[in-house]
């Protein structure tokens, strides 16, 4: 395979020469979550490059820690982690990798398309956290891992891609298996979006970005608390808990 380079007025993007028209689709949408974030995120200084990848394999190579990121997820979520992001560049499968991954429950595909829009609102939230950026790499590791459900959920959020995911969530909620308040990082890929969603519904889209621009020193119950306007947590799991059964019946 070939590569060439394509570029946008906020990006530049790597992909293979034989799909310039997916190059240009994934720039446009960046653009427009570029647009979104600014909204409540101050921007990453410099030029991103968005590297495309056609299998799963290529995205791996990229990054040693994608094997083990797809390792400590469900076999469900798996198919949702696509992409990374790095200080100057982002990783994510093409939109020909990213179609063959969707599966044919309702709007599967849809959550896969959005995927490069995901990864960069990862990346933008990433930057404006300063416990994340202030943290050495075994600590900052650790941190992604306890919050992934904050940093998957939100950034998904942002994307557009939880619109898309009831019916993918009810279907794993049919699994029968009780996740954890808030999800654990197994989970986070599919279910942190629905407890953050639910958040933007109660508090609003401010709320949201507060919550996902620091991670509090008290940790996720903590946080959650306060961004639920200090309701019991008990109150916002029970909440959170009825979504899902909802999805799962089809709600």
């Amino acid at each position: 395979m070939s590569w060439t380079e394509s570029a946008s007025a906020s990006f530049a993007c790597r992909h293979s020469s034989e799909r310039p028209a997916d190059a240009a689709r994934v720039l446009a949408q960046l653009e427009r979550a570029r647009e979104r974030l600014a909204e409540h995120f101050q921007q990453p200084a410099g030029e991103l490059t968005v590297v495309l990848h056609d299998t799963p394999h290529a995205l791996a190579l990229s990054n040693p820690l994608m094997p083990a990121l797809w390792g400590v997820t469900s076999a469900t979520a798996r198919r949702y982690a696509v992409g990374w992001a790095g200080r100057s560049e982002l990783h994510v499968l093409s939109p020909l990798a990213l179609r063959a991954r969707a599966t044919r429950v309702s709007g599967s595909f849809e959550m896969l398309a959005l995927a490069p829009a995901s990864v960069y609102a990862r990346r933008v939230i990433a930057e404006s956290n300063r416990e994340l950026q202030s943290a050495r790499l075994p600590s900052r590791l650790w941190s992604e891992l306890r919050w992934a459900w904050l940093l998957e959920g939100a950034s998904r959020w942002f994307s557009g891609e939880t619109g898309y995911s009831r019916s993918v969530v009810g279907a794993y909620m049919r699994g029968g298996r009780r996740p954890s308040f808030p999800p654990t990082v197994r989970d986070a890929p599919l279910l942190g979006g629905t407890l953050i969603e639910m958040l933007a519904e109660q508090e609003g889209a401010t709320a949201v970005a507060r919550l996902a621009g620091r991670l509090h020193s008290g940790g996720p119950q903590t946080a959650l608390r306060l961004a639920f306007g200090q309701r019991p947590l008990m109150s916002v799991e029970n909440d959170w808990r009825a979504r899902l059964r909802r999805l799962a019946d089809g709600g």
